[in-house]
């Protein structure tokens, strides 16, 4: 767990590590990036690298919290990854439900897994579900979310990679637009982000930036 300096979240929560490349959007995953400093300073989570790994102590960590917290979970990972045992995914879910005063956004690009596994999971109102969507190849992950009862569903469109002009924002609380990050970032183009804001404000979904 670790303070972050993402702008629409304050704390990470990591019960997996590790994750491996699916699609465009994954080509400079910055959880990669920052997996190789983190095991350059020892430390033992990242110790296998990228590799995917569960860390069962990590569950306690939410326990410990004196205070509520916005929680990003799995920053460095997907928790719908196709190696995440249903049950450890439900071990993970319980310890959200058991800790109402905080806020979990769950954000996956496995889209198919979620739907799949959802029917399984407490979905309570402190947790916010949302997929990636960075171009329009991947835009059936947000049919996917729209099958999942959860409070508050959002879509991350970041790294925004091209033009999103058909967006179904049906059943869809929120919507997050950034760039890539790092030196070889994709350029992201200004009317690709205006085009999503219009989409969002007719359709009276929250915008973010």
């Amino acid at each position: 767990m670790s303070k972050s300096s993402i702008e629409w979240t304050q704390m990470t929560w990591n019960p997996t590590t590790g994750c491996n490349k699916l699609s465009a959007g994954c080509k400079f995953c910055y959880a990669e990036v920052m997996t190789r400093r983190l095991k350059g300073m020892g430390q033992e989570k990242y110790s296998q690298g990228f590799k995917f790994r569960i860390h069962p102590a990590a569950l306690l960590i939410p326990f410990t919290w004196n205070k509520p917290q916005v929680v990003f979970v799995n920053s460095m990972s997907d928790l719908f990854h196709k190696d995440v045992p249903l049950e450890f995914l439900q071990k993970v879910f319980k310890v959200m439900n058991e800790t109402p005063q905080h806020t979990y956004q769950v954000l996956t690009k496995r889209g198919d897994i979620l739907e799949k596994y959802a029917p399984f999971l407490n979905f309570t109102p402190n947790i916010w579900m949302g997929v990636s969507v960075e171009d329009a190849q991947v835009i059936d992950r947000i049919d996917y979310l729209r099958k999942v009862e959860s409070q508050v569903r959002f879509l991350s469109v970041e790294p925004l990679l091209g033009p999103l002009p058909n967006l179904n924002l049906n059943g869809i609380h929120w919507v997050i637009v950034g760039g890539e990050s790092g030196f070889k970032a994709r350029p992201m183009q200004e009317d690709w982000v205006e085009e999503i804001r219009i989409q969002c404000r007719e359709a009276n979904v929250p915008f973010f930036l």
